[in-house]
């Protein structure tokens, strides 16, 4: 057989023999124009019937590329087929390419499936088993929309993106400042006598209900202050200025902590305030000099008070303890007049001559009174005396 029914014989069923200028011929698809040899290249016939709508030659490939002048995309200009980007994505290619560097099994076959089965259980179990805390609630959302709330534990949900979980620390105390003790800005509220006063307190809070708390709430920090704040100037709005800094301070963080979990409730926040310490009242600084001689005037004169008040029970005591001894003696001198007489008047002036140095005694039939304690203080003064010389001549 020669080489012309040779070629011809080897031509797959729908290619076309074409035969080159040099002699050789060249299988070709009806939809591969360029050839895959290094010849040159056969144009498709031209005619009146060849030409498409955009100015080109039919009978070409159609997936083939146009150029601007309306002629076919040649050298750069055409990128790479279907088949060639296939080829060097599975590294088919001589050079070993995409993924042929991979080691292979001992069967032969890719490790590709195995990293691929690996990496969908790592999704699965990095998106569907989660672990909560003690402290911490679980909101979950499916393609979400909320679908439930759940404790701490170990929980299963859907793979994402399907459900998702997100945490929410519904232990913790959380702690918002307002104003400040060392900074210069100052906190100015308006009491109800119309004076002014600069306050810093710290607002402690908690989430209640994690669900609302998400998604009620676009940053519940901000609305928490805001809302403190609010609060604050609308309570001490009800105080004069000297119960703001003293005396009623308890009554106004009460009356705070109120006004404020009601406007949450009422915003469905899912937040719930504990407490309300506020750490500063005080008068402006401007004032705060004369603030503090009226704080030391008023100090003393509830020092005053307190010993008045003092000295009023100690007065009223002894008198109800000397009423009670005397109603006690009424009793007596009832029961025996004469004998409580004399017993009272012996105890009387028992009680006034031990006072005194000199006794004067009724002359008659009566022993003189000997002056025993006057006696007494003179020998006493004598040992006195008679104790420094003998220290001097020591």
């Amino acid at each position: 057989m020669d080489r012309k029914n040779h070629d011809t014989a080897a031509t797959p069923k729908g290619s076309a023999n074409i035969i080159l200028e040099n002699g050789i011929s060249e299988n070709r698809s009806p939809w591969d124009v360029g050839g895959s040899g290094s010849g040159p290249k056969a144009d498709p016939p031209s005619g009146p019937g060849n030409d498409d709508s955009r100015g080109g030659k039919k009978g070409g490939n159609p997936w083939e590329p146009v150029s601007i002048d309306g002629g076919k995309a040649r050298g750069k200009d055409r990128g790479p087929s279907l088949e060639e980007l296939l080829r060097r994505a599975g590294g088919g290619g001589k050079g070993g390419g995409g993924w042929s560097g991979l080691p292979k099994r001992a069967d032969g076959k890719s490790y590709w499936p195995w990293i691929a089965i690996g990496f969908i259980a790592i999704w699965l179990g990095w998106t569907s088993i989660h672990r909560m805390e003690p402290a911490e609630s679980g909101v979950i959302t499916q393609f979400g929309k909320y679908h439930r709330t759940v404790g701490s534990g170990i929980h299963f949900t859907a793979p994402a993106p399907m459900q998702r979980l997100q945490k929410v620390d519904t232990g913790q105390v959380r702690t918002i400042t307002i104003g400040s003790l060392v900074s210069e800005s100052e906190n100015l509220i308006l009491t109800s006598d119309q004076n002014v006063i600069n306050m810093a307190y710290n607002v402690r809070w908690q989430v209640s209900n994690p669900a609302r708390f998400l998604f009620q709430l676009d940053a519940p920090e901000e609305t928490v202050s805001e809302v403190a704040e609010s609060a604050m100037r609308a309570s001490v709005a009800n105080f004069s200025l000297n119960d703001a800094i003293g005396p009623r301070r308890s009554n106004i963080q009460a009356d705070v902590q109120k006004r404020m979990q009601a406007i949450l409730n009422s915003y469905r926040s899912g937040v719930q305030i504990k407490a309300i310490d506020i750490q500063q009242s005080a008068a402006p600084e401007e004032v705060s000099e004369a603030f503090r001689a009226v704080n030391a005037a008023k100090q003393q004169r509830e020092g005053y008070l307190n010993e008045a008040r003092k000295y009023a029970r100690q007065v009223t005591e002894q008198a109800l303890g000397e009423t009670a001894e005397f109603d006690k003696i009424y009793e007596q001198y009832r029961l025996a007049p004469e004998v409580t007489k004399r017993r009272m008047y012996y105890e009387t002036m028992e009680e006034v001559l031990s006072q005194v140095d000199k006794t004067i005694v009724e002359s008659g039939n009566v022993t003189p009174f000997l002056p025993l304690p006057e006696i007494k203080r003179r020998v006493d003064a004598a040992n006195a005396a008679r104790d420094v010389q003998v220290q001097g001549k020591k």
